[in-house]
């Protein structure tokens, strides 16, 4: 991929889930050091991304971090990984990356195949604020 982001971490997520996008917006709202930038799995950019890293999105519709070596992450692994990179309590939830991806995997899967009937699901992808647009990508 030519354009990404010097020094940040791309976190890719699902754009039409409700969930998704408040926790997109949780994130915007704790990343204090501005190391994150966004996309979701349905953009060009998502979609390339994905491609390039070799993930499959139509078996992994998870979230999904990226670095910039293309060092990627998913399910529980992600969603530790970013709030260990938040400000606040969020850090303190990176305790549970001393637990085996065998025993976080399920509890995060339960969660995402339930999503849309808990959550809800949106007709398209969530539109950023003018000010947020610039951590968005593509």
């Amino acid at each position: 991929m030519n354009i990404f982001p010097k020094g940040k971490k791309v976190i890719l997520f699902d754009g039409v889930c409700n969930l998704c996008n408040n926790a997109v917006q949780t994130v915007i709202e704790h990343d204090k050091n501005d190391v994150f930038r966004y996309a979701s799995l349905q953009s060009d950019f998502g979609m390339q991304l994905a491609k390039e890293i070799g993930v499959d999105t139509s078996k992994i519709d998870s979230i999904i971090l990226v670095d910039e070596t293309y060092d990627y992450w998913t399910k529980s692994c992600a969603a530790i990984r970013i709030a260990k990179d938040m400000k606040g309590a969020y850090t303190l939830l990176s305790v549970f990356l001393i637990l085996p991806k065998f025993l976080r995997d399920p509890f995060y899967d339960f969660i995402a195949r339930n999503r849309y009937k808990w959550w809800g699901k949106q007709e398209s992808c969530w539109l950023p604020t003018p000010e947020l647009q610039a951590k968005f990508l593509g």
